[in-house]
């Protein structure tokens, strides 16, 4: 004699796929092309890639580094620093010099303000 096992019945829930689903569904449409989703141009929402021209204008990589800035060569007053040759000046400037003061002149002076 064969038995037979008894199985209660289950009343199954029916519940609605979970959102991931639906959207795996319809993916395969989406990548065919052939989705409804159109905007109000008619076009669909893809997104579309351009090439970009370079910035570059020879092809010298210096043209593209920012120009340097400090030390030396900022400041206009220190670009002296870069000069080639001393400085002689004219004879009419040195004629408007006056004379520098003696040592003794320099003691006594600074004595003076020592004081």
């Amino acid at each position: 004699m064969m038995s037979r096992l008894w199985r209660p019945s289950i009343a199954l829930c029916v519940q609605p796929p979970p959102p991931i689903y639906k959207a795996l569904h319809q993916l395969p449409q989406k990548m065919s092309g052939k989705s409804g989703d159109k905007t109000a141009t008619g076009a669909t929402e893809e997104p579309t890639f351009s090439i970009q021209p370079h910035p570059a204008k020879t092809n010298d990589p210096a043209d593209l580094a920012p120009p340097q800035t400090g030390g030396l060569a900022s400041n206009p007053n220190e670009q002296a620093f870069h000069a080639r040759d001393p400085h002689v000046p004219s004879q009419q400037i040195l004629a408007g010099l006056e004379q520098p003061a003696s040592r003794e002149e320099l003691h006594a002076r600074a004595a003076e303000l020592n004081k």
